[in-house]
C-alpha cells in the first residue's frame, strides 16, 4: 500500500508543478522557469543532505544510480522542451508521460516481481495516462508539425523512466534527501548557472510565487515517489505518471481548458486502474 500512496502523492505534487510551471513559463519563459525550479529544489534538499553527512552506503554503485537519476531528469526536460518547440503538445505530451511505464518495464526486467493481474491493472493506468494527456491543442495545423517531435517525446520518456528507476534504486540504500538531490544539483549546474552567466535568468513579481511553488512541489513529489519506490518501483512509477491526468482536470477547473473526449475517457480508465491496483496490492 505504501507503493500506491507514494505514487499517488507524487502524481498530485507533480500535477501542481505542471500547473504552476506552465503559468510561470508564459511570464518568464521555459528556461528561466526550469532554472528557478531547480534552484528552489536545491535550496530545500541541499541543506538537508549536507546535515545528514555522507551516507555509509554512498559507494560506487550508489553514485552510479545517482548520476543516472540526475542526468535522466535533466536530459528528459531538454528533450521535452525541444519536442514542444518543433511539434504539437498533443504528440509530445502523451508519449513523454509514459515515463512510468518505462520505469516499470525496467524494474520488471531487473527482477522485480509483479502478479499478472497487477501488471494488467498497471497497463490500464498507462493507457489512461496516454488518453488523458491528449488534450486538444490550440496550435494551428500548419505550425509546429515536425514529425521528429514524436522521437523527442519517446526519448524523454526513456530518459525520465531511467531517472525514476534510478531514483527508486538509490532511495533503497540512501537517505531520501540524497536520492532526490542529483536532478536539482545537475539542473542548477547545467541550467541555472549558464543563464546567470549569460544574463538571461529572469524573474518577475508575478512569476516568483509560481516558480517557488513549483520547485517545492517537485521536491515533495520526488520524496513521495522515493518512499513509495522502496516498496515497489513499478507500481509507484506508473501511478506517479498520472500527474498528466490530474493536471488536465485541474486545468479544466482553474483555467477553463477543455479536456476532450480522449481526456475524459483517460480519467475514467485511470480511476478504474488505480482502484484495481489498490485492491490487488492491499
Amino acid at each position: 500500500m505504501i507503493a500506491i500512496l507514494g505514487g499517488l502523492g507524487a502524481a498530485a505534487a507533480w500535477a501542481i508543478t505542471t500547473l504552476t510551471a506552465s503559468r510561470a513559463s508564459r511570464l518568464i519563459g521555459s528556461p528561466a522557469t526550469l532554472a528557478w525550479v531547480m534552484l528552489t529544489g536545491l535550496a530545500v534538499v541541499g541543506p538537508v543532505a549536507l546535515s545528514e553527512g555522507k551516507p555509509e552506503a554512498l559507494d560506487g554503485g550508489a553514485l552510479t544510480w545517482l548520476a543516472i537519476a540526475g542526468a535522466g531528469n535533466v536530459a528528459g526536460l531538454l528533450l521535452v522542451y525541444t519536442g514542444l518547440r518543433i511539434g504539437k503538445v498533443g504528440v509530445v505530451a502523451p508519449i513523454s508521460s509514459s515515463e512510468g511505464a518505462v520505469a516499470a518495464v525496467i524494474a520488471v526486467v531487473a527482477g522485480e516481481r509483479l502478479g499478472a493481474w497487477t501488471g494488467a491493472a498497471l497497463g490500464l493506468v498507462v493507457v489512461g495516462v496516454v488518453l488523458a494527456a491528449r488534450t486538444p491543442s490550440e496550435v494551428p495545423e500548419d505550425e509546429h508539425d515536425d514529425p521528429r517531435a514524436a522521437l523527442f517525446g519517446a526519448g524523454a520518456a526513456l530518459a525520465f523512466g531511467a531517472s525514476l528507476y534510478a531514483t527508486g534504486r538509490a532511495s533503497a540504500d540512501l537517505p531520501i534527501a540524497w536520492a532526490v538531490l542529483p536532478p536539482r544539483l545537475l539542473g542548477v549546474v547545467l541550467v541555472t548557472i549558464p543563464l546567470v552567466l549569460l544574463g538571461r535568468l529572469r524573474l518577475t513579481r508575478a512569476a516568483a510565487p509560481l516558480v517557488v511553488g513549483s520547485g517545492l512541489a517537485e521536491v515533495v513529489g520526488f520524496v513521495s515517489y522515493a518512499v513509495g519506490a522502496r516498496h515497489g518501483i513499478a507500481v509507484s512509477a506508473v501511478l506517479a505518471s498520472q500527474f498528466a491526468a490530474i493536471a488536465a482536470i485541474a486545468a479544466r477547473i482553474l483555467f477553463g481548458e477543455r479536456l476532450g473526449r480522449a481526456g475524459t475517457a483517460g480519467v475514467i480508465v485511470i480511476a478504474v486502474g488505480v482502484a484495481a491496483v489498490s485492491a490487488l496490492r492491499a
